[in-house]
């Protein structure tokens, strides 16, 4: 498996139909504010299995933060069932879904997928299912930005049929 760093960063965020639509749904709700959150999975996968929305605890159309006390319980959570954050999300509401420098900064798991949703796009149809977003994925390692596709399947269980979303 070539080049540096670890061989399990691909270059592509498999996540199901449902987790996906669940983020989404996530970042409009909480618009105007960010909304963030962690999808666990077993360790080792790069599986991400269970959608855990959290609280922004900022409350900031402009920035996020995990309340400290509900982010040490999710960790001991996830390390009770062998599992890791496979992807940590969190929406823009007025820029593209694209990393800050901030959020450069703030990433300290370097085996997580980023997901980052734009909900900018949406003038009237603020927080409804027909609006716009935007929803990409990138590898944060020591500083460095890698995009990466992202491939909505049905289902992990029953073989599946791939969406795949890329933004140039």
């Amino acid at each position: 498996m070539g080049g540096a760093g670890s061989p399990r960063l691909g270059c592509v965020l498999r996540i199901d139909r449902a987790t996906y639509d669940a983020i989404v749904a996530h970042a409009r709700e909480d618009h105007p504010d960010e909304a963030c959150g962690v999808v666990a999975g077993p360790e080792g996968s790069d599986r991400p299995e269970r959608f855990i929305p959290m609280l922004n605890a900022a409350r900031s159309p402009t920035f996020y933060e995990f309340d400290s006390a509900d982010l040490l319980r999710l960790y001991r959570e996830m390390d009770d069932r062998d599992e890791e954050p496979v992807v940590v999300y969190h929406s823009h509401t007025a820029t593209e879904a694209y990393p800050s420098r901030t959020d450069i900064g703030l990433a300290a798991e370097p085996n997580a997928h980023y997901v980052l949703v734009s909900t900018r796009h949406h003038g009237e149809q603020t927080g409804l299912a027909g609006d716009e977003v935007e929803f990409r994925s990138f590898r944060i390692v020591d500083g460095v930005v890698t995009e990466e596709d992202v491939e909505v399947v049905e289902s992990y269980l029953f073989g599946h049929s791939p969406t795949t979303v890329v933004y140039d």
